[in-house]
Parts: structure tokens; sequence; C-alpha cells
């Protein structure tokens, strides 16, 4: 069963060997109560309705279709209707980024992480600039992975996490995995890698569609958290101990 940081701390020995801490970007973070994929989700909307002449609602259906059948609305897009992919990129994440707090007991565990870190993102790298920028994170980071480099093809896809390891050189067995969206740490786990579900705090409304919140009990989930500045804070200090005790 999956282990949640409010009952019992991380179990350190399955940290000790991380030397690859991947974290995606959206929802995970930052606090999925920050609600920034509403900007997009709402340019999204916006740019199918414009493509295919449909009505407002009967648009944000087939959106969120797409997005669940495919893992992102763009794929379908791509798959359906065979747009490119740039000017829907550059349309969607056009939004104020002002939303998203710095959160520096965050930062500062990510920079004590032993190691390297890296962003996989559905997203594109210019938003994912933006958010670290505003977290105060960029320099911490080895690379990021985002949906171009992916090839447009999106998590939960293996072979985007495959890419992703093959160009970083990243042993499977020596990373782990950080992810709001409990279908994209299927393939990491059957890969090696620690697994840990980033979940809303027990205060916070849940802007979720009901299939994002699936599978939060699957042997593919090694622990779950629902504050990850604290959840690193405690894999760090208890790494730090370790190594001084």
């Amino acid at each position: 069963m999956p282990e949640h940081v409010l009952s019992s701390a991380p179990d350190l020995a399955r940290f000790a060997a991380v030397k690859a801490w991947v974290f995606d970007l959206d929802n995970t973070l930052y606090p999925r109560h920050t609600n920034l994929f509403a900007q997009v989700d709402v340019r999204i909307r916006d740019y199918v309705q414009r493509l295919l002449a449909l009505p407002a609602d009967e648009a944000q259906l087939l959106q969120r279709e797409y997005y669940r059948r495919y893992g992102t609305t763009l794929r379908g897009l791509m798959l359906e209707h065979k747009i490119a992919p740039d000017d829907f990129l550059e349309y969607v994440h056009d939004i104020d980024h002002s939303a998203v707090a710095p959160d520096p007991q965050l930062a500062a565990a990510i920079t004590r992480l032993p190691g390297k870190r890296y962003i996989l993102t559905n997203g594109s790298r210019a938003h994912a600039e933006k958010v670290m920028a505003r977290l105060g994170l960029r320099p911490d980071f080895e690379d990021i992975f985002d949906i171009v480099r992916a090839d447009l093809v999106p998590k939960p896809h293996a072979d985007t996490y495959d890419r992703f390891l093959a160009e970083n050189g990243i042993a499977p067995g020596e990373a782990a995995m950080f992810e709001d969206l409990a279908r994209n740490l299927e393939v990491p786990k059957a890969l090696g890698m620690a697994t840990v579900l980033v979940v809303p705090r027990g205060t916070e409304p849940v802007l979720a569609e009901a299939w994002e919140t699936e599978g939060r009990e699957g042997a593919h989930i090694d622990f779950i958290t629902d504050h990850l500045g604290d959840f690193l804070t405690a894999i760090v200090d208890g790494l730090a101990a370790r190594t001084t005790g």
C-alpha cells in the first residue's frame, strides 16, 4: 500500500540510492488550488472552438475527451485533425503566471537533494520556465524535458519515459518520480523508479475531473504526500543525518 507522509515519514532506504529526482510540473511543484490550469483550460477550449467552429460547450466536451483519451488535447487534435503544434502551444500557455507563489521551503529542499534534478512535463518549456521562475527553482534543474522534446507524445506513454531516461542517461533504479496523476506513475514504477503521488491537501478544494483521481490506491504508487516541501525536507534531513550519524 502507498505510504502517506501524514502518517509516517518517507522510507529513507527507498531514496538512499536515488541520483535522479524527476518532477512533473503542473499541480506537482505548485499546489493544485493555485488553479493555474484553469487559464490554460479556457484557452484550449477557445482554440478548439475556433479551429472546429463549435459552440463553446461542445468544444469543452471534445477538449476533455481528447485529454482523457490521448493524454493531452494537443495529441488528440494532431491525431484527429492533423494540426501543427507550435501555434497551439504558444496560444494556450500565454497566461498570467502570477498566481504561482514563491515556495522557499520547496526550493531549499530541492537544492539539497543529492544528485540531479529534472522536469518531465506535458507542457511547453516556456511555460515550465515561467512557473519555475515564480517558484525560484530554475538554476537547480539539469533539464526541462517538455512535450516538444517528447516528440509531442505525452505521459503516460512509455515511449516518453524511455526517451527522457535515454537522453539524460538515467538508470531507472536510481531515479524517483513525483507526479499528481496516478496513471502517470504506472510506467515509472514498472521501470524500477521510486514513485511519489502528490495530492491536494485535506483542506483544499479538489479541482479535478473524476478520472484524474483514479488509481491512487494502486500498487504502482510507493508514497503519497499532500505537501511536497515537507516530504522532500524529510528526505534531505534524514539522508543528511544518516551520512553524519
